[in-house]
C-alpha cells in the first residue's frame, strides 16, 4: 500500500502542477483557431482525474486502505481534530458558502436581475482572468462542462482531501494536523498552476477550507456536492443567455 500512496503523491506533485500546466498552455495556443479543441481538452481533463481516482479506488479495495479513510462515508460531526469552535466556524462559513453558490445557481435561472448581474460580472472577469479560454461557449461545451464539473467535485475531493490527508497522516504520524491540511492544501493549489500564482492562491485556500470541513464532518461526500456547484457555476454567465 505504501508504494500506492506515495505513487498518487508523486501524482499530484507532478502531472497537474507541470505537465497540466504545458498541456493548457499548449490548448491556449490554439483553442482561438480551432474551436473543437475545447472539447477534446475537457475529455482530457476527466480521463486525466480519473485515472488516479481509479487507482484509489483500487487501492481500497484490494489493500488495507478502506472507503472510509478516504472519506466515503456518510458525514458526522467530529470536533476531536480542530476544536469545537474551530470545527463549527469553518462549518458555518462553508454553509454560508454553499448558499451564495446555490444563490446564484437558483437566481440565475429564475430571476433576470440575478442574472444580469451574473453575465455582467462574468463579462469582467474573462477579461482579466489567464485562464479565461477554457470556459465553455458553445452549448455542446456547456453540456460536456456538466461532466468535468462532476468529474472534478468528485474526482479532486477525493485525491485532494480523503486520499492526501490520509496518505500524509499514514507516512508521516509525527505530523501535526495542521501541516497535513496545509500540504494537501498547497497540492491542490498547484494542481492549478494554469489559473497562475493568483489562482493558485486562491484555489490553496478554499483547499484549506476544504480539508478543515472535511475533518469536522469525516466525509467528502457534502464536499463533492459544493465542488460540483462551484465548478457549475462557472459555466454560466454567457451573454447569449441573457433571456428568459
Amino acid at each position: 500500500m505504501v508504494f500506492g500512496l506515495w505513487l498518487i503523491i508523486l501524482f499530484t506533485i507532478f502531472y497537474e502542477p507541470i505537465i497540466g500546466y504545458f498541456e493548457y498552455q499548449k490548448f491556449r495556443s490554439i483553442v482561438k483557431d480551432h474551436a473543437n479543441v475545447r472539447s477534446k481538452y475537457y475529455m482530457k481533463l476527466i480521463i486525466g482525474l480519473w485515472i488516479p481516482t481509479i487507482f484509489i479506488l483500487l487501492l481500497a479495495s484490494f489493500t488495507e486502505l478502506n472507503l472510509k479513510d478516504i472519506g466515503i462515508t456518510f458525514p458526522t460531526i467530529n470536533t476531536e481534530p480542530l476544536g469545537t469552535v474551530m470545527t463549527f466556524s469553518l462549518l458555518m462559513i462553508a454553509f454560508l458558502y454553499l448558499l451564495i453558490v446555490l444563490y446564484y445557481c437558483v437566481g440565475y435561472h429564475f430571476s433576470h436581475k440575478i442574472r444580469t448581474k451574473f453575465i455582467q460580472a462574468k463579462e469582467n472577469q474573462s477579461n482579466t482572468a489567464s485562464f479565461s479560454e477554457i470556459m465553455p461557449v458553445s452549448s455542446k461545451e456547456k453540456h460536456i462542462w456538466n461532466y468535468v464539473s462532476l468529474t472534478a467535485g468528485i474526482t479532486e475531493e477525493i485525491i485532494y482531501r480523503g486520499f492526501l490527508i490520509f496518505a500524509f497522516s499514514y507516512l508521516f504520524p509525527e505530523l501535526s494536523i495542521w501541516l497535513v491540511l496545509i500540504f494537501s492544501s498547497f497540492l491542490f493549489g498547484l494542481a492549478h498552476t494554469y489559473q497562475g500564482l493568483a489562482g493558485v492562491v486562491r484555489t490553496t485556500v478554499v483547499g484549506f477550507l476544504f480539508a478543515a470541513v472535511y475533518l469536522g464532518l469525516g466525509s467528502i461526500l457534502p464536499l463533492i456536492v459544493l465542488h460540483f456547484l462551484i465548478d457549475y457555476v462557472a459555466k454560466l454567465g454567457d451573454s447569449s443567455d441573457n433571456a428568459i
